[in-house]
């Protein structure tokens, strides 16, 4: 199958973890992949990786932007004929990935990752039309496909809200249960000088606004007071974390706020093992990738009841959804700071619920959709 996505290694983004996460599955399967990704400085080679070239994102250097040209795409289609085409973006690549599925007329499979009208804060002019324009975009380029894939139901929901009209198909972006299992649970604390006794809150992800980060750290600041031996480790980078350093130094929370910064994926297991709650407030997501990692670690999550995050806690069993509110937020993690056998309990629910949304079962179900539409 040929895969075409906007974002690829060595960019690192929930996209670009889901895409790995299900080629390393399908490979171990004997499926055979072409991924067709812009091309990045200094990336190396790969087999079965077609690298277009591109520029840098003005909004985000880090991010490459596609020319999607090639004279030599049509050599490499013509020669290993894909079976099923799977885009991963309604923009450059994605694209170009209908146009070579109209062409080959093989099936063209769509995974919607990304809630695109909720980023709209990146551009700096009339972001009330560029939200309309962005809901337009990601409906027509659906309906332009024979199946989309949505990391949860409530994301399905909103596409038929907006007028999809395909067939929609939920599976979430597995996790690899045994890689969230790492053995070390002092290593954190041993890592920032926090004392053993302390309570460790964590949240993994991109420091960029539709994070909410912001709501976070106003949070914490308030946790604080009420439980001083709380702290708060902010792991992962973007366009907020200077303003958020900003922030943290003015309230006197530096010391008790940790950034940890970008951090290769075999190390955040250890960021995981070593906390004690998982705290998540995005009102953005998709799916919340970073809740069933979590999760795996058996950390309970308090998060921000939103989207996709909606069916990543089981409110009350392995965790607690709130509303948008300070209030709400605090008192559910006040709660489980401060009642170890309820903290403990959750734990362990949360280990057994993780093992529901396997890679290797969610990659099961993707092979089953590709037969279907193949035999089709």
């Amino acid at each position: 199958m040929g895969i075409f996505t906007d974002s690829y290694l060595p960019y690192t983004s929930g996209v670009v973890h889901s895409i790995e996460t299900f080629k390393e599955e399908l490979v171990t399967m004997d499926h055979e992949l072409y991924v067709f990704a812009p091309g990045y400085p200094g990336c190396r080679q790969e087999q079965q990786v077609f690298r277009f070239p591109s520029i840098p994102a003005p909004t985000n250097r880090d991010f490459a932007l596609a020319l999607p040209f090639s004279p030599q795409l049509r050599v490499v289609l013509g020669k290993w004929r894909p079976e099923v085409i799977h885009v991963h973006s309604p923009f450059m690549l994605g694209r170009v990935g209908v146009a070579c599925a109209r062409r080959l007329n093989i099936p063209l499979v769509f995974t919607f990752h990304t809630l695109y009208e909720e980023y709209v804060h990146y551009v700096p002019f009339a972001q009330n039309i560029t939200k309309k324009i962005t809901r337009l975009i990601s409906r027509n380029f659906c309906n332009r496909c024979d199946l989309v894939i949505v990391p949860t139901a409530v994301i399905g929901d909103y596409l038929r809200k907006i007028g999809v009209y395909v067939s929609i198909k939920t599976i979430p972006t597995g996790i690899k249960i045994e890689e969230f299992s790492y053995p070390d649970r002092g290593w954190l604390k041993r890592q920032y000088d926090i004392p053993e006794e302390d309570k460790v809150l964590l949240f993994v992800g991109r420091l960029g606004q539709e994070k909410n980060i912001t709501f976070l750290v106003e949070s914490f600041r308030r946790i604080a007071v009420e439980f001083p031996r709380a702290r708060l480790v902010l792991v992962g980078g973007g366009p907020e974390e200077e303003p958020l350093k900003r922030r943290v130094r003015k309230q006197d929370l530096w010391g008790r706020v940790f950034f940890a910064g970008k951090r290769p994926k075999d190390e955040v297991a250890k960021y995981y093992a070593g906390a004690d709650l998982f705290v998540f407030a995005s009102v953005t997501e998709t799916q919340g990738l970073v809740i069933a990692e979590a999760k795996a670690a058996g950390l309970p999550v308090v998060a921000v009841k939103a989207y996709g995050v909606s069916e990543m806690v089981a409110d009350g069993e392995d965790g607690f959804l709130t509303e948008l509110s300070h209030d709400s937020f605090i008192k559910k993690i006040l709660l489980l700071l401060s009642d170890d056998e309820l903290r403990k309990s959750f734990s362990e629910k949360a280990r057994k619920n993780a093992e529901k949304i396997s890679a290797r079962n969610c990659a099961l179900s993707l092979v089953d959709s590709y037969q279907k539409l193949i035999d089709r």
